[in-house]
């Protein structure tokens, strides 16, 4: 097994929310196979979840829990989330393929080693794109179920918390890209639900420093809250289990390093679930701030976990 030791090498890293082993394939030790994707099967909406009062009750209490912290001004935003089991009723194969048609617009993926277990999601947040020059990012926030027959209305508590995540990525860029710009905010949908996204583009100061903006962006506000360490911090000691590789980061480093201009393309790992034997379990998570109502924020999780109760 390799791990990321630092950010000079080329190849494909899986790495977890917290502190923790970063998983690392080397580009010269992985045999690289590009194929033309094939339509999966059709996915259907499921039924609505049955209802856990019990998780519903302690997340709700998060939530609470989250809300009086930000409002004693020890933070900005917190993003809670919580877990739920799934059974598993095909192989991984026809999961993954009816993942891979139901999600067009991102990043989906089905990653297994030893150490993490087997992981598969679609993710829509973009973490870094970077070809050695100019590097793209994004500040993703808010979620509303998507309706066709409805136009997206977003409230001050969704743009507050979307405007969080954009002012915090453009300050921890600050130094290390130079002409900045942003293209939004505006609606991106991602299977049943949808997001506010701002696309941020900037010119790379230095190559080398591609390892100093993963560290700087991740975690995102997006995923974890501001201030970042504190409530990075926060959420370790209050939401009662392990995330493990959810809300992590995935994708590849470096490749094309010969060139001088090494290509980086890195998501956050979002809309996952983790598969052991006949059992998924899913994650799933979201934005409080001082505004935030725990029923409303626990029901957005619910909506959320439909994504994944899509493909299973």
């Amino acid at each position: 097994m390799h791990y990321l030791e630092d950010y000079s090498n080329s190849g494909f890293v899986f790495a977890p929310f917290a502190d923790g082993k970063r998983i690392f394939i080397p580009e010269n030790l992985a045999e690289i196979i590009v194929t033309d994707s094939v339509q999966g099967q059709t996915v259907e909406e499921p039924a609505r979840p049955y209802i856990d009062k019990e998780a519903q009750t302690a997340f709700e209490a998060l939530v609470a829990k989250s809300v009086a912290a930000i409002k004693t001004e020890d933070f900005e935003k917190l993003v809670c989330s919580r877990t739920e089991a799934v059974p598993v009723n095909n192989d991984v194969i026809t999961i993954y393929t009816k993942l891979f048609s139901a999600y067009p617009n991102a990043f989906r993926y089905c990653f297994y080693s030893p150490e993490t277990g087997l992981w598969m999601g679609a993710t829509p947040e973009q973490l870094l794109k970077s070809d050695g020059k100019e590097i793209r990012t994004v500040a993703l926030a808010g979620t509303q179920t998507y309706k066709e027959t409805e136009n997206v209305v977003w409230e001050s508590k969704e743009q507050q918390e979307q405007q969080f995540v954009t002012d915090f990525i453009l300050g921890e860029l600050e130094g290390l890209v130079s002409d900045i710009s942003t293209n939004g905010p505006y609606t991106f949908r991602a299977g049943n639900i949808v997001h506010i996204k701002t696309d941020i583009l900037g010119k790379l100061n230095n190559c080398g420093d591609i390892g100093k903006i993963i560290n700087a962006l991740h975690p995102t506000p997006a995923v974890c809250g501001l201030p970042k360490k504190d409530a990075q911090q926060f959420l370790l000691q209050n939401e009662g289990y392990d995330r493990e590789y959810y809300s992590g980061f995935l994708g590849e480093l470096n490749t094309d390093l010969a060139t001088g201009f090494p290509d980086t393309d890195l998501f956050v790992n979002l809309r996952c679930m983790k598969i052991d034997g006949d059992t998924a379990r899913l994650f799933i998570g979201c934005g409080i701030t001082k505004d935030s109502d725990p029923k409303k924020e626990f029901i957005e999780t619910v909506n959320k976990s439909m994504t994944m109760r899509r493909v299973l």
